[in-house]
Order: C-alpha cells, then structure tokens, then sequence
C-alpha cells in the first residue's frame, strides 16, 4: 500500500508546512497512541502504554515535542521526555527502559527550517511497515479524547544523556583506551552536542570540540558530516590525530585523518569489515547500497567477504542484515549499522569501532585512507517532464550497455528515478576519471532526449 505521510524515515518535511504543523503532530501522536495501545496486549490491566520522546537541537523541537505529548496523552499513552538526544540513543533507551515506542522529532542532516517524526519499535528498530500503515489509518479517523482518569502522564528522564554515554563506552573493548589521541569532535550543533564529548574523553582521549554550541538556529549550519570542511580545517590547525563529524541527529558520521583527507561511509566500513575479519567475529558478509563505491565491493573481495547492495535507506541495509542474518552494513553518507553493538546506526559507535580497529591494529587513519581508494564518481541529476520506464526505452538502455561494455569489470551504471523531484539521477563510476565523466555526460544526455 502507498503511504501518505510516512517516507522511508518517518514524517519529514518544512517546519510550519503540512505535515510538520502543530496541529498535524498532535493528531500522529493520538493516532501512534491508539495503535500502541490496541497493539499490545502484553500491559497488565488497565495499564498505560509508555513511550520515549527524545529531540534534537532545532529550536521547533519544542512546539513539536508539546503537541506529540499532548496527542499521546490524549490517547491514554504515558510519555517519557529525554530531552536533546541522538537518534540511536532513543533506539537503545526504548529498549533498555521497556517502552512500547520511541519517537524522535530530528530532520536528521537538512537545515533547521526542517523538522520530522522518526519512530522505534520496543525492540529499538524502526516500526514495521503495517505499524505505519495502521498509524496512517488512525489519521483519517477523528480524536476521541480518553475520560480524564484515563489521560497519559509525562515525565523527564533526568538520566538519559548518562544512560546513553555509558553503553556507547560499553561497546568499546575493555583493554583499550584513547590516551595518547588528539580527536576533534564536531558535534554539527546538534544532538551529540552533549553526549559525544564524554564519551571520547572518559575513554582517555585529547578533545578539540567544534560545532558544540547549539542556538536552535545552526544545526548542519556549515558544520558536521555534511559540511566536513569545518573538521578538516581544525585537524590541521591543532595538529589532531584525527577528527569525527556527527550529522544533527548522530546516527550519520564522516571521518579525517591527520593530513585533512576525508573518509566517507564507504571507507570506515572497509576498515571496520576488515577488523572484525581478522579477529573473527565477521558474521557473514557486508551489506551496502547501490550507491556504494565499487572499490568497496572489490577490496572486499579480495579479502572473500561476501557484498551485497540494498536499495538507497538504512532502513534497507538493516533489513537486508536482519533477512540474510548478517550483522555489518551501511551507506557512504555514514550510516553503519554494526547489530552485534546495536540495532541502529549509531555514529559515536561506528566512530569507536573505527578507533578500535586501528588501535589493535596499530596503525593510522591515514594508513587506511591510502589502503582503500574510492573510484571516481560522476552523478549528473537530469530534470524530466514525466516519468520515464528506463528498463523498457531502448536509447537509454542501449547508451547504457555501451558504457557498460567500455567500463568492463572495473566500473559500473546506475540509473535512478529520484523520489521527491521529477529527476533521473545517473551515476557512473570507474577507474578512470575522465572516462568516467564523458560516459555520464553521454547518458545523461540520451535522457535528456528521451524525456522531451
């Protein structure tokens, strides 16, 4: 079935327009409370289904947070608030602390005019598909307030941030520490803000902080994961070992070496997938998306670690994971999902196993950037008047296997209708950059033809 108002994450959208308006909120959270409460039949009699709201640092946190609490309530669901957190937090304190539900109101990366509503099963992993769906179902009927003595009740949750550092630390090996490590940390103003520095620093690690003092205003503002430049500027200026960046709501990250190179997603994966090999404790193989960089997929070849693509989402690399019962996968934006530590990805996780790795591995971050070097990418967005079947039109298939033919093994074609504008997204990539380039300009401009 369509949806009408969740997306692949939750309900994202401008702050102020539908669906992200007070009034919209108010009647999701009634809905989700309605369907929580049907739903489970574990309470004992007469008790109250509870649920997690946790935000990020965008100053409509605050109206969005008091109009989710007041649909809950309203439905007869107890809420409990953690204030600022990361989205892998709410994961894990949903589970820890026995709720029924997390909810997250973060837009993740986009700027802070943006803002969403991100939900989390019991068991810590974003809601089944028929969840939802029952949830949208929920909407289109009318709010029928619980009687008074049936009402939810709101509480904070003093130790949340405390809980969350704690169990990021309980992921890194005992018999190792940061001491000795200079790390800048940019926090992207958002929800690690708070929580990533004592992490870092009660694992004995040296902290420069950037992008740690959040005004509502600039989360992602030129900062954190999508905006490395910032990080890579401040490694070389204090001469740091290397440098993390979170995205606004943490479960992204990218990384720098002490040089200023980047590392994408693609990259910490490798070394992260390479570890767990050598100690043995890789579970099956390693999922990324069809967006991965095929140096990747042919590095781990060579090391025979079985690869395979989902669709674009961390919600499909988890459920690939979960189906073929592997545990390590993500995408080159930094989403890793490592479900030996957690159900969700988690970017100060992620951030330690990388550091673990190198650690026990003794070597650098640098080390590993030379070891694994992406192919060069093109990706030219094509503006269409409609739809066009690209499986079935035959210029665009033919311009495709052309190139195919020309990059052999060493390069491949993605061709891909963006879901949110009237757009063909055309990806080449190969060894050989020039190529590379010519071969996406040639098909993008078949395309081009084909949708006129």
């Amino acid at each position: 079935m369509s949806r009408k108002y969740f997306g692949t994450d939750g309900v994202r959208g401008r702050v102020g327009t539908g669906p992200i308006t007070p009034e919209f909120v108010m009647r999701l959270g009634y809905a989700a409370g309605r369907v929580l409460a049907s739903a489970d039949h574990h309470l004992a009699k007469d008790a109250h289904p509870t649920v997690l709201i946790g935000k990020d640092t965008r100053i409509s946190g605050y109206m969005l947070e008091s109009a989710l609490q007041a649909g809950l309530c309203a439905a007869g669901v107890n809420v409990r608030l953690t204030g600022p957190m990361p989205t892998p937090a709410i994961a894990y304190l949903t589970r820890a602390l026995r709720a029924q539900a997390g909810i997250v109101i973060s837009a993740s990366h986009n700027p802070f005019e943006d803002n969403g509503i991100k939900f989390f099963s019991s068991l810590g992993t974003k809601l089944p598909d028929e969840v939802e769906l029952a949830i949208e179902a929920e909407l289109d009927k009318p709010m029928q307030v619980m009687a008074s003595a049936e009402l939810g009740r709101v509480k904070r949750i003093d130790d949340a941030a405390g809980r969350y550092i704690e169990f990021c630390k309980s992921t890194f090996p005992n018999d190792l520490d940061l001491r000795g490590l200079k790390i800048v940390l940019d926090c992207a103003n958002g929800a690690t803000y708070h929580v990533a520095p004592p992490v870092f620093h009660e694992l004995g690690a040296e902290l420069v902080l950037i992008g740690n003092q959040p005004n509502g205003l600039n989360i992602n503002l030129d900062c954190g994961s999508t905006h490395p430049q910032a990080l890579q500027k401040a490694v070389l200026e204090h001469q740091a070992d290397l440098g993390i960046a979170f995205d606004g709501d943490g479960d992204r990250l990218m990384m720098v070496d002490a040089l200023g190179n980047l590392l994408d997603g693609d990259q910490l994966l490798y070394i992260i997938a390479q570890h767990k090999q050598q100690q043995g404790s890789l579970v099956g193989g390693v999922v990324g998306t069809l967006m991965t960089n095929l140096a990747l997929e042919h590095h781990l070849a060579k090391l025979n670690i079985p690869f395979l693509r989902a669709n674009v989402g961390d919600r499909y690399v988890h459920e690939m994971l979960v189906e073929h019962q592997w545990q390590l996968g993500g995408e080159n934006s930094g989403h890793i999902l490592s479900l030996d530590c957690h159900t969700s990805g988690d970017g100060i996780i992620a951030a330690l196993q990388v550091i673990s790795a190198l650690n026990a591995q003794k070597t650098t971050l640098n080390a590993q950037y030379q070891a694994l070097r992406l192919y060069p990418q093109a990706l030219v967005n094509v503006t269409v008047k409609e739809r066009i079947n690209l499986k079935e039109n035959a210029p665009i298939q033919t311009a495709v296997k052309t190139a195919e033919k020309m990059l052999g093994s060493s390069g491949r074609v993605l061709l891909r209708a963006s879901g949110t504008e009237p757009k063909i997204r055309v990806m080449v990539e190969g060894q050989d950059s020039v190529l590379v380039k010519k071969l996406a300009e040639d098909i993008s401009a078949v395309v081009e033809i084909e949708s006129l």
